[in-house]
């Protein structure tokens, strides 16, 4: 059924057969949440199903692109319960660029119906939690890392930002129906040991790739003794593992984390069926972990901290979504207390939201944390997505983030290591890697632990609500001259002669296909942003990837990528797929594609196919010249494609593993074109 067709009345008329449809025994949290959402499909492992989206997020980095669309395809006020706008990655201003974002982005939302949190407020996900979160509820994000908000029971998931439009005008989110792999939680942390530690711990089995399809489900005694910033912790950073999402059930620890955000209304009790049948289990025993840390340049690069420690470090950065909650920098500031960082190291904090730096300034853990030697940084995504703070040649730097794919520091070659901020602040004073059980020793230091508080400085004054609709109209829409209107996919040919314009490997991750940093301020103008296209592979003196697309482009030569396994790691940013569209990239092959850039290509008619034998990979060259006939019906019905070289010394098969859905949206060429095709009738 299309959700355009439907009135309220017949969605509310047919929900709950559809969930009973979907109610099975032994349940997941998971699939209770999915089956109380369900507007489409069943609730079985791999069926393709559509589901109601209560709240979305988008942020500065992918929000001017996601309301861009949304403007394109005709919509006016949000139909979500709620959804919020927040200026948390661009916000140190070299240029007008940024600026005009902002404005942009508040008076859209201002004439569309959402909240805004503006620029200094805090970072999406930590705010979020903190203010909007609900569980139970479904939330989408233009942003990998929106799983956050499984710490407290919500069904959160990252997702391209035109996926993010389509939901806040009303249309359900489309997915494969995941299996759940439960991991199960047993003992208690030991002191110096971190939640950050338990996620490094399940990316050391799991690793990066090959987890498409499905959502992790934490339960067992050791999860109900986490609050629910470590639980966050371990769900933000599950985004690196590549599955759906992750989720922790909603119990009395986050009915005392919403009370001491004076939102003991939005708490419900809600847990998986005591004997829920789960894919794959496995047990983590808490009291066994020890420090860990993910070497460079990869997430999935897992040693324990003693088998690294003393390695000098040049650099440490406490923050991001992932490890800046008031209970992280409370037991920073605890260690840092009457003490000074090492002379050689160059230390700083970014505190995950405006309410935990009012906090931490009101107890005068600020004022320890500044007098140890600790630069404070905004209250924002900053470092982690290369914005500033970039180390220098060959140091090490340690980051309590979420990624260290190699480059996303700013600094080409760089040696990031992701760690606890236990690791992160004992290294700070010791100026090297140090496993932070050895703090009470080296520094005669007990593990300052930390309760959370049962009250929360809370101030919104910096989140602007909506306005009436009567308001909103009134409202002018302000567009700098350095925001573009993206442009829409031109139709899929019946036949296609491309010519592979880059073959690269495994885990190729959208900061490959589309640097941040200093770049990310372009990308609200697709063509300029678009020059930049695989700059981490160009080679001086030689023609750009995006050079050579678009010289073939103008000779109606289609551009081909072909890739390794797990290509489009990483964020969401549409941009990975939408800017190679405006350079005529129409194919990607690859052993295998990540889920939410596979729905980004396929939203910007980019056609995903994948080798059904890998060992094809080896027999394909850059500049090959492929011919792929009959592409278009390969598109409406066929499960698989031909692929040739056009002087026929190769011909192998490609998968197509698309639902009806996706077939149609290739063949409208584009969400954007299918949507205010069947929308808003």
């Amino acid at each position: 059924m299309e959700w355009q067709n439907l009135s309220l009345a017949v969605i509310c008329v047919r929900l709950p057969a559809l969930i009973l449809r979907g109610t099975i025994l032994g349940q997941p949290l998971v699939y209770k949440i999915l089956g109380s959402h369900l507007v489409e499909g069943e609730i079985a492992a791999g069926e393709q199903i559509g589901i109601r989206i209560d709240q979305t997020l988008t942020q500065d980095a992918t929000g001017t692109t996601a309301f861009l669309l949304y403007e394109s395809m005709g919509a006016a006020t949000v139909k979500t319960d709620l959804s919020v706008s927040y200026i948390d990655h661009n916000m140190a201003g070299f240029g007008p660029e940024n600026h005009n974002d902002h404005l942009y982005l508040q008076t859209i939302a201002a004439r569309s119906g959402v909240y805004h949190s503006r620029a200094g407020n805090g970072i999406c996900h930590q705010v979020h939690l903190e203010r909007f979160g609900k569980p139970g509820a479904t939330l989408l994000g233009s942003d990998s890392h929106t799983p956050t908000g499984g710490g407290i029971g919500m069904l959160a998931i990252g997702a391209g930002g035109m996926d993010v439009a389509v939901a806040m005008a009303g249309g359900p989110f489309y997915l494969k129906c995941p299996k759940v792999l439960g991991v199960k939680l047993t003992g208690e942390l030991n002191d110096w040991v971190a939640a950050k530690d338990v996620i490094l711990k399940l990316l050391s089995i799991l690793t990066t790739k090959g987890n498409v399809g499905w959502v992790v489900e934490y339960f067992g005694d050791g999860a109900e003794r986490l609050s629910v910033p470590q639980r966050a912790t371990i769900t933000n950073m599950g985004a690196e593992l590549g599955v759906t999402t992750s989720i922790f059930a909603s119990d009395e620890q986050t009915r005392q984390f919403l009370a001491a955000q004076r939102r003991q209304q939005d708490y419900q009790q809600l847990t998986a069926d005591s004997d829920a049948d789960y894919d794959r289990v496995i047990e983590i025993d808490l009291p066994g972990l020890e420090p860990m840390a993910a070497c460079p340049s990869s997430p999935d690069n897992v040693k324990t901290v003693r088998d690294i420690a003393g390695m000098g470090a040049g650099q440490v950065v406490v923050g991001s979504c992932t490890n800046s909650s008031f209970a992280d920098l409370m037991m920073v500031a605890g260690v840092l207390k009457g003490r000074r960082i090492n002379n050689m190291i160059e230390f700083a904090i970014a505190p995950g939201s405006r309410e935990v730096l009012n906090m931490l300034a009101e107890n005068r853990a600020l004022a320890d944390m500044i007098s140890a030697g600790a630069r404070i940084l905004e209250s924002g995504c900053g470092p982690c997505i290369g914005q500033g703070f970039s180390p220098a040649d060959d140091v090490v730097t340690l980051r309590t983030f979420n990624r260290n794919f190699a480059g996303r520091t700013g600094t080409k070659g760089d040696r990031a290591f992701l760690v606890s901020p236990e690791t992160a602040v004992a290294s700070a004073l010791t100026g090297r890697i140090t496993d932070p059980r050895d703090v009470p020793e080296l520094f005669g230091l007990q593990y300052p632990k930390v309760e959370m508080p049962g009250e929360c400085y809370v101030d919104d004054s910096m989140i602007e609500q909506p306005l009436s609709e009567e308001e909103a109209a009134k409202v002018e829409i302000l567009r700098g001259p350095t925001i573009v209107v993206p442009e829409s996919p031109s139709p899929l040919p019946q036949g296609l002669t491309g010519r592979v314009l880059l073959k690269c490997g495994d885990k190729i991750t959208t900061d490959h296909i589309m640097p941040a940093g200093t770049f990310l301020k372009l990308r609200s103008n697709v063509p300029e942003y678009a020059k930049v296209v695989f700059n981490c592979f160009s080679e001086e003196g030689r023609p750009t990837f995006a050079e050579r697309a678009l010289a073939l482009k103008e000779r109606a030569i289609g551009g081909i990528i072909v890739a390794g396994e797990s290509y489009g790691q990483g964020s969401s940013r549409e941009h990975a797929a939408l800017c190679p569209m405006y350079l005529g990239v129409r194919v990607v092959i690859a052993k295998s594609i990540e889920r939410i850039h596979k729905a980004n290509l396929i939203n910007f008619c980019i056609v995903p196919i994948e080798f059904a034998d890998p060992t094809d990979y080896d027999r394909i060259e850059p500049g090959d010249e492929l011919q792929i006939d009959g592409l278009l019906d390969a598109v409406r019905s066929s499960k698989t494609v031909k692929v040739a070289k056009a002087d026929g010394s190769l011909e192998f098969v490609g998968k197509l593993e698309l639902s009806e859905r996706e077939r149609d949206i290739l063949l409208s060429a584009g969400l954007l074109n299918r949507t205010r095709r069947t929308a808003f009738k």
